[in-house]
């Protein structure tokens, strides 16, 4: 049995979930910061995922849904989804150009930039493992 997880599959989540959850170093970002973040991704192998990262009170969840509460929310196409987790197209390029559209709270957004930093070093420790088709 192959350990590799796809890209946005359930397993994928449920993997990156409880890195997360493990992760002190989310937790101490979590006492930082308080954001609520959805993403919809569309168009995927498994058709439209939804999921979502909440922080606060020295907390770190990550699953499968939207964020409850919800500061922000991004959509974006499985390819732009792709191309930005393979470092193909930079994340701040993919907005600016309007592959990723963004609604909510963006100075919220961008006040949790360090959120982002931690959660890219957690998503490291699956991303060996994870498959992009």
């Amino acid at each position: 049995m192959s350990n590799e997880l796809r890209y946005l599959s359930l397993d994928w989540i449920n993997a990156l979930s409880a890195a997360v959850a493990s992760s002190d170093h989310m937790r101490e970002i979590a006492q930082q910061h308080s954001l609520g973040v959805t993403q919809v991704v569309s168009d995927g192998p498994e058709g439209d995922v939804t999921y979502h990262l909440v922080i606060g009170d020295g907390e770190a969840k990550f699953g499968a849904g939207p964020a409850e509460p919800e500061d922000v929310k991004m959509q974006q196409s499985w390819q732009t989804a792709v191309d930005v987790a393979t470092g193909e197209l930079n994340a701040q390029e993919a907005f600016i150009n309007g592959h990723i559209l963004l609604f909510g709270d963006q100075q919220k957004l961008l006040e949790s930039q360090p959120v982002f930093g931690a959660l890219d070093a957690v998503f490291a420790t699956v991303r060996n493992n994870t498959v992009y088709s």
